[in-house]
C-alpha cells in the first residue's frame, strides 16, 4: 500500500478505531445507498412574496396532498381531505377553529383521537424512504418517543391499538394533545421536502423577504443560487453607495419603504426629511408606484418623492462608479451630462428624447454628478444604517453560508439566470479586473470577488469588490443580468419605447440550441445529453404560450410570476420544480392564493403539474452525487478494514463511544 493511502487511512482511523465500528458504518451507508433518493423542491424569483412561499413550503409544493391520498385513498370524503391539509400547513389557526365548532369534552376528545391517529399515518407515509436515524433526528424533542412508539408497528406484546391510544390519551390527560398535533404538522412539512433549492431573487418587489429569510435560516436542508436582486442588498449591506441606492429606490417604487424601517430598522427619517424639502413643489409624475400598493395618499405622495430623490442620487453615484471603472463597460449608463436642461431633452446613442421630468433641484448642468452637502449626508446616514442593522447583516450571512452563484447536484446546474452566450452560441467573455473570462471561469472569478468584498483582508481589495456587487447586478455582461440597453433614467425620464426596450443576452434566445447549451454543459463539466440547467430571471410569459420547458427538457425557466406585479404577465403566480425519485414535474400555479383563503374554505394552492422526465427505474441515493460521495466513504472504509486486518494498522478501542450513524 502506497505510503499517502496509509497515511489517509490512519487519519480516518480515528474516527473508526477497530473493524467492528468500520465495518458498521459500511453496513450503515450501504443501507442509506438503497434507498429511493428524497423530494427536492427548486423556485426561483421569489421577491419578498412570503405567504405565497410559506405556503408552498407547507404543503411541499402539493406533495402532501399527494401522500394523503397514498395513505387514505377513498377512506376519506374531499373534504375531510382538505381539511386535512390545511392543518398540517397552518396547525394552530385551523386547529383553534376546529375547536371552536366542538360544544364539550367528550367531542373534542374524539377529534384530537381521530387526528392524531390520521397524523401519524401521514408522518409514516411520509417518512418511509428516510433511515431509521434521520426520521429520529427529526423528531421534536418533547414528544419524540411517543411519536416513535406511534409509528411503530412492531415490537409490541399488547394489544396495539390500545397502546397507541393510551399514548394518545395521555396526551389529552396532561394538556399537551394541540402541542402534539402541532409538532406532527410540522414533521410532516418537515418529511415532505428533503431539499429545497433557492434559484435566486429572494428581494424586492414583495413586501416581506424578511420573513422569507428568517424561515430558510431554520429550514432544514437548502441551497441558495444568488440573483441580482439577492447581490444588491448584499452590497447594500456592506455599505456600497450604488446599491445602497438601488434597495431604497426600489422599496419606495413599489411601496414597501416598511421593510427598511420596520424589517431591517433602518432609519429613512433624513431622507425622507430631504426628498420632501427638495421636491416639495415637484408631484414627482413620472414616478408613480408599482403594482398599485394600497397605501394612504400622503404615504404615496412621500413614497413618489423619496423614490424621484433617491433615483437623481442613484444616477449620481452611478455616474461617479462608471467614471471610476471604466473596465465596468458601462458609459453609456452616464446621462446626466447628456439633458439638455433649456430644451427639456437628452441625447442617448445620438438620439435625441424629451424627457417625462424636466425639475432637477439638485442636479448642477456644470458637474451634474456632484452629490449636493444634504444628499451626501443622507446617503452617509443610511450607509451607517445599513451597515448597523443587525438582522440584515444576519441575512447576509446566510447567502453566504448556503448560497452560491452556481451549484451542480446529480447533473443539474443550477443558476439564477444565463451563462451569457454571443450570438453564434459561444461563451461570451466579461472583463473582470482586467482578465478576459467566460463560462465556469467567469462565475468562479465572481463568486470570489463576492467574498472577497465581505471576508478579504486586504481594505482596497474589500472596495474594488464592493464596486464589482454592484456592476455584478445589472452589467449586460453580467451572468446576473444578461440584458442591455435600458437603465433606470431610461425607465423613468423616456417615455419613447424604443429607448426602453430591454435586449436579453443571446442564451435566451438559444435555449432550444442544442449546440449552444452542449457548450454550456461541457464548460461546466456535465454530460450534454443527460444534464439540464435550472434557472429563472426571466419570467415566462404561459397566457401568451411560452414554454419553461426549452431543448427537450434539457433547460428550465422557472419564473412563473411569484411577484404579484409580474402576474399580469405571466398569468400564473410561479413555478415550482419538483425532483423525486421517480423524475421530475414541473408544477405551475395559479395567482389569488391567500392563507385566509385556506383557513376560510379549504382552498389550496392550485397548481397543474407536468411531467417533464419519468425514470424508468426508480433513482436511488446512490445514483445521485451525494450517493457518489457515500460510495466513496464506503471504499475508503473497506480499505480501512483491510489494513486493520493485513496488520498494516493496529485497532484499538475507542476513547468515546462512537455514535455515528448515517444520517443522510
Amino acid at each position: 500500500m502506497e505510503h499517502a493511502n496509509l497515511r489517509y487511512l490512519q487519519l480516518l482511523s480515528e474516527s473508526f478505531p477497530n473493524i467492528s465500528q468500520a465495518t458498521a458504518e459500511i453496513i450503515n451507508l450501504s443501507a442509506v445507498l438503497n434507498l429511493p433518493k428524497g423530494t427536492e423542491i427548486f423556485a426561483s424569483d421569489i421577491h419578498g412574496e412570503y405567504e405565497a412561499f410559506s405556503h408552498l413550503l407547507r404543503n411541499g409544493s402539493g406533495s402532501i396532498r399527494l401522500k394523503i391520498e397514498d395513505a387514505f385513498g377513498t377512506a376519506l370524503a374531499e373534504e375531510e381531505k382538505r381539511d386535512l391539509v390545511t392543518l398540517i400547513c397552518y396547525p394552530h389557526e385551523k386547529m383553534a377553529r376546529e375547536l371552536a365548532t366542538l360544544p364539550n369534552g367528550t367531542e373534542r376528545r374524539a377529534w384530537f383521537v381521530r387526528t392524531i391517529e390520521a397524523l401519524i399515518a401521514l408522518c409514516k407515509q411520509a417518512s418511509g424512504k428516510y433511515t431509521c436515524s434521520k426520521v429520529r433526528k427529526a423528531l421534536p424533542a418533547e414528544f419524540a418517543y411517543a411519536i416513535q412508539e406511534l409509528m411503530n408497528e412492531t415490537n409490541i406484546a399488547v394489544d396495539r391499538d390500545a397502546y397507541h391510544r393510551a399514548i394518545i390519551q395521555a396526551a389529552l390527560d396532561t394538556g399537551r394533545a394541540e402541542a402534539f398535533v402541532e409538532e406532527l404538522c410540522r414533521l410532516i412539512q418537515r418529511f415532505s421536502v428533503d431539499h429545497l433549492h433557492i434559484i435566486g431573487d429572494i428581494y424586492d418587489r414583495g413586501p416581506a423577504p424578511d420573513a422569507i429569510m428568517d424561515t430558510l435560516a431554520n429550514y432544514h436542508c437548502l441551497d441558495i443560487q444568488w440573483g441580482n436582486h439577492d447581490i444588491v442588498w448584499m452590497g447594500a449591506s456592506l455599505g456600497q453607495l450604488g446599491c445602497i441606492a438601488h434597495v431604497v429606490r426600489n422599496c419606495a417604487r413599489y411601496g414597501n419603504l416598511s421593510i427598511l424601517e420596520d424589517a431591517y430598522g433602518i432609519n429613512i427619517l433624513p431622507l425622507a426629511d430631504f426628498a420632501l424639502e427638495a421636491y416639495a413643489d415637484d408631484p414627482c409624475a413620472a414616478f408613480g408606484l408599482k403594482g398599485n400598493p394600497d397605501l394612504p395618499e400622503r404615504q404615496l405622495e412621500v413614497s413618489r418623492k423619496i423614490q424621484k430623490a433617491m433615483a437623481i442620487i442613484q444616477f449620481k453615484v452611478e455616474g461617479q462608479l462608471i467614471e471610476a471603472n471604466p473596465g465596468f463597460g458601462l458609459e453609456s449608463r452616464r446621462l446626466l451630462h447628456q439633458i439638455d436642461h433649456e430644451r427639456g431633452t437628452v441625447t442617448v446613442d445620438g438620439t435625441e428624447y424629451a424627457l417625462t421630468d424636466t425639475m432637477f433641484p439638485t442636479v448642477d448642468p456644470a458637474d451634474p454628478y456632484r452629490l449636493t452637502p444634504e444628499e451626501e449626508s443622507v446617503m452617509e446616514r443610511l450607509s451607517q444604517s445599513f451597515l448597523s442593522s443587525e438582522k440584515l447583516q444576519r441575512h447576509m450571512k446566510l447567502f453566504l453560508e448556503k448560497g452560491s452563484l452556481y451549484k451542480i447536484d446529480s447533473g443539474t446546474l443550477m443558476f439564477h439566470a444565463s451563462v451569457p452566450l454571443n450570438e453564434d452560441g459561444t461563451l461570451m467573455e466579461a472583463e473582470v479586473f482586467g482578465e478576459r473570462l467566460s463560462g465556469r471561469a467567469l462565475y468562479d472569478a465572481l463568486e470570489h470577488c463576492v467574498r472577497s468584498a465581505f471576508f478579504s483582508e486586504n481594505e482596497a481589495e474589500r472596495a474594488r469588490c464592493r464596486d464589482l456587487l454592484w456592476w455584478l447586478w445589472l452589467a449586460p455582461a453580467s451572468p446576473l443580468f444578461a440584458k442591455s440597453k435600458m437603465a433606470t433614467f431610461e425607465l423613468y425620464l423616456i417615455e419613447d419605447k424604443a429607448a426602453r426596450k430591454e435586449v436579453k443576452n443571446p442564451f435566451y434566445s438559444l435555449q432550444d440550441d442544442e449546440e449552444a447549451m452542449g457548450r454550456i454543459f461541457q464548460d461546466f463539466g456535465l454530460d450534454p445529453e443527460t444534464s439540464r440547467i435550472v434557472c429563472g430571471h426571466v419570467p415566462v410569459k404561459a397566457k401568451d404560450g411560452e414554454d419553461p420547458v426549452k431543448c427537450g427538457g434539457r433547460v428550465l425557466t422557472i419564473d412563473g410570476g411569484f411577484s404579484k406585479a409580474y402576474q399580469p404577465t405571466t398569468g400564473i403566480a410561479g413555478y415550482t420544480l419538483i425532483s423525486n425519485s421517480y423524475g421530475f414535474v414541473l408544477a405551475a400555479h395559479e395567482p389569488n392564493f391567500s392563507k385566509q383563503d385556506a383557513l376560510d374554505n379549504g382552498v389550496d394552492i392550485h397548481s397543474s403539474r407536468r411531467v417533464v422526465e419519468r425514470v424508468d427505474d426508480r433513482t436511488l441515493v446512490a445514483d445521485t452525487d451525494t450517493g457518489r460521495r457515500l460510495q466513496e466513504r464506503v471504499d475508503d472504509l473497506t480499505q480501512l478494514v483491510d489494513a486493520y486486518r493485513q496488520g498494516l494498522l493496529a485497532e484499538r478501542e475507542p476513547k468515546t463511544p462512537n455514535s455515528r450513524i448515517a444520517n443522510t
